[in-house]
């Protein structure tokens, strides 16, 4: 996979929009499909990182950014959110969720 400068960040759609109305023209450009998903994985990691870092205050703002850019992902790989939902739920039917807290530390 090719790497791309680190020189800007995919954002939100309306970014651009918010920064004119705020006074400033901002520079910006669409990626290729493929800069496109190397950049929304890249953006995963910068907000999961945001949400181990956030209180409890911020946290549900800070995971509905994450839930964004796996929708993202998921689109970009050709799954529609209830194909991503169902696939879901398959693996939580064949083996569970996380409900019961269940810690492994090994085998005997």
């Amino acid at each position: 996979m090719q790497t791309y400068s680190r020189h800007g960040k995919l954002v939100r759609d309306r970014i651009p929009q918010i920064i004119r109305k705020d006074g400033a023209e901002p520079v910006t450009y669409t990626a290729d499909r493929e800069e496109y998903r190397s950049r929304l994985r890249d953006k995963l990691g910068e907000e999961v990182a945001e949400f181990l870092e956030a209180d409890e205050e911020s946290a549900p703002e800070e995971l509905a950014d994450v839930l964004e850019v796996v929708r993202a992902l998921a689109a970009d790989l050709g799954i529609d959110a209830d194909q991503l939902e169902k696939t879901r739920e398959a693996k939580a039917c064949a083996r569970g969720g996380f409900a019961d807290r269940i810690v492994w530390t090994g085998n005997r």
